[in-house]
């Protein structure tokens, strides 16, 4: 317990340095932490586990300018793809009993601007489109994603390339792409992408793939095959920074953490650790310079948002502990988490989400929903508590005069991390 309430110390310490603006939320970091979502629109209140109509997550998503709250947990089958609109907060920790997965076809963010999501699970699988992404941007600006778990990609896991600028996904899972292709994903974009104490396992290539403008910081990526980070590759320009990640090699694990650099690639890095022996223990070394193959290395951090950055061994201690939709961790996410737990002994790169003992997402608790009278998505106990109105929808209201809503104020309260 101490050496976590050490990590988020450290990372509310880092969101407060850089809280000129308003950030998306307590704790927001990188290229996206001013993401405003859907802040002073509509509540939506997700009421089913439906495809499509009203209630369903489909719908929830589908109009901008929304909080999106969940009155059910459970497993959302979707048969085609959901396009997100522009402006919306998705609130996945609202979700009661197991938490809320979207399983099917995947989700695309592409000009989603200005777009909050946390606490999801979004899972594509072998019956997907042939060539989808599990999520998908390849154009919009100001978007964060937190605590969410990604996997099943057909084509990539978690791709963003195009005309996308300013966007953090962070403490999240990416894992388990697809075979015949099995990749984390593409980060190709000159417009600022914040990738920030996630994890990537169980992909056998891009851990990412990375063209542009990246920052790269406190990632853990296990079990690679034969491409953890892939320094462009590319006669276009990239510039990055990689600090503090750990890369450890799991049981498919047959190359090393860098590849395809060029001079193109201007790097600064520091102290990435990899721990190739597959003994069990966490022990890792610092990856000498000449490991990072040809690069154009530079002196100092490129000028990119001032991050919370922790040792290599924190970063693994917290990934392990807090990344994914970890309030209520899935079946899947458990296996995966206790897979590196065991620091090479286990680990399985897949075709098909059936080769898992899961058999696909698992099993899920819906859950109840607590009483909220007025529907304004704050539950009548927690508006008690704060001495606001169970009865008189005010959500958009700022009792604090803080910057946040009195909406948002809940979403905050109900994370750990």
């Amino acid at each position: 317990m101490r050496f976590k309430s050490i990590i988020f110390a450290a990372l509310l310490m880092g969101g407060s340095q850089v809280n000129a603006q308003q950030l998306a939320f307590p704790g927001a970091e990188g290229f996206g932490r001013f993401a405003t979502g859907g802040r002073g629109g509509e509540v939506y209140h997700v009421t089913n586990l439906n495809d499509s109509g009203p209630g369903s997550f489909r719908d929830a998503v589908s109009q901008p300018n929304r909080i999106v709250v969940f009155d059910v947990g459970g497993v959302v089958k979707i048969n085609s793809r959901v396009q997100v609109a522009p402006n919306l907060t998705i609130a996945g920790q609202t979700a009661p009993g197991g938490g809320i997965t979207i399983y099917g076809n995947g989700l695309s963010f592409s000009k989603a601007n200005n777009t909050i999501a946390r606490y999801l699970r979004i899972r594509t699988g072998i019956n997907g489109d042939k060539g989808v992404d599990a999520v998908t941007i390849s154009e919009g600006s100001n978007m964060i994603f937190d605590h969410i778990s990604v996997s099943w990609g057909r084509d990539e896991t978690f791709s963003v390339s195009g005309d996308v600028s300013d966007v953090t996904i962070q403490n999240s899972i990416i894992s388990e792409g697809l075979h015949s292709h099995s990749a984390g994903g593409l980060i190709q974009t000159t417009g600022g992408i914040s990738l920030l104490r996630n994890l990537y396992i169980n992909n056998h290539t891009r851990n990412p793939k990375v063209k542009g403008k990246n920052q790269y910081v406190n990632n853990v990526v296990y079990n690679w095959r034969v491409a953890a980070y892939i320094l462009g590759g590319s006669a276009s320009q990239s510039y990055a920074n990689i600090q503090n990640n750990y890369f450890i090699d799991g049981p498919q694990t047959s190359s090393a953490p860098f590849s395809r650099g060029n001079t193109n690639f201007h790097l600064f890095a520091a102290s990435n650790f990899h721990d190739n022996n597959k003994n069990g223990k966490l022990d890792g070394a610092d990856i000498p310079k000449e490991k990072y193959t040809v690069v154009d290395w530079v002196a100092t951090p490129h000028d990119y948002p001032q991050v919370t950055i922790l040792k290599p061994e924190q970063a693994y201690h917290f990934v392990t502990a807090n990344a994914g939709a970890s309030l209520h961790r899935d079946q899947v996410d458990t296996r995966l988490i206790n897979a590196l737990k065991s620091l090479g002994k286990e680990g399985k790169i897949i075709s098909s989400e059936d080769e898992n003992p899961e058999k696909g997402p698992g099993a899920i608790n819906s859950g109840k929903s607590a009483l909220d009278t007025d529907r304004d998505g704050m539950p009548d106990n927690w508006e008690k508590k704060n001495k606001l109105n169970p009865k008189k929808a005010d959500d958009k209201a700022d009792a604090n005069k803080d910057g946040y809503t009195n909406i948002e104020e809940y979403l905050n309260s109900l994370i750990k991390v």
